[in-house]
């Protein structure tokens, strides 16, 4: 009987132990989980597979604009097509950085011009057709391929679902 409760006990340790290792406490476990399902948020629809971007190969998605985001000390970089009820078409991109000042380097360079400010995240704006923001580590841009009435609150949805996510 002893013996069961020491290997039980060494099972519980070796459990704690792996989960400790793996991050558990991190935001998200990885970027790539920081970009919602379909119908997570409400009236989105994710579209495609999630595609993924090391600083070595950021430039084959950001033509020109890679180099300021590597010097940032970008990680990596997620991106998913979407789909708001059946007629707005969007990109969600998720920029991990090494830290939060990377992620407040590449928003600030961005101008303001006509945004909005947005309460969402550590700091956020809202353009026409798109949706900036940072919460700790992350940068999130958000573009609608499509202008309507309904962009601009809708992006803003999908920001929060996404925050949310980077929350947990």
């Amino acid at each position: 009987m002893i013996g069961n409760i020491k290997f039980y006990v060494a099972v519980v340790i070796a459990v704690a132990l792996l989960f400790a290792g793996t991050g558990c406490k991190n935001k998200a476990a990885s970027a790539a989980e920081a970009l919602p399902q379909s119908n997570q948020v409400t009236g989105w629809e994710k579209v495609g597979e999630t595609r993924t971007y090391t600083p070595s190969n950021l430039s084959d998605y950001i033509n020109g604009g890679a180099e300021q985001y590597i010097k940032a000390g970008v990680k990596d970089t997620v991106t998913s097509d979407y789909k708001f009820q059946n007629k707005i078409e969007a990109v969600a991109d998720v920029y991990t950085m090494s830290d939060a000042q990377g992620a407040q380097t590449i928003f600030e360079a961005d101008p303001a011009g006509n945004a909005k400010t947005v309460p969402l995240g550590d700091a956020a704006r809202s353009y026409s057709q798109s949706l900036v923001f940072r919460k700790g580590p992350y940068l999130v841009r958000i573009v609608a391929y499509q202008d309507a009435p309904e962009v601009q609150q809708a992006l803003v949805d999908l920001g929060r679902g996404i925050e949310s996510i980077l929350s947990k």
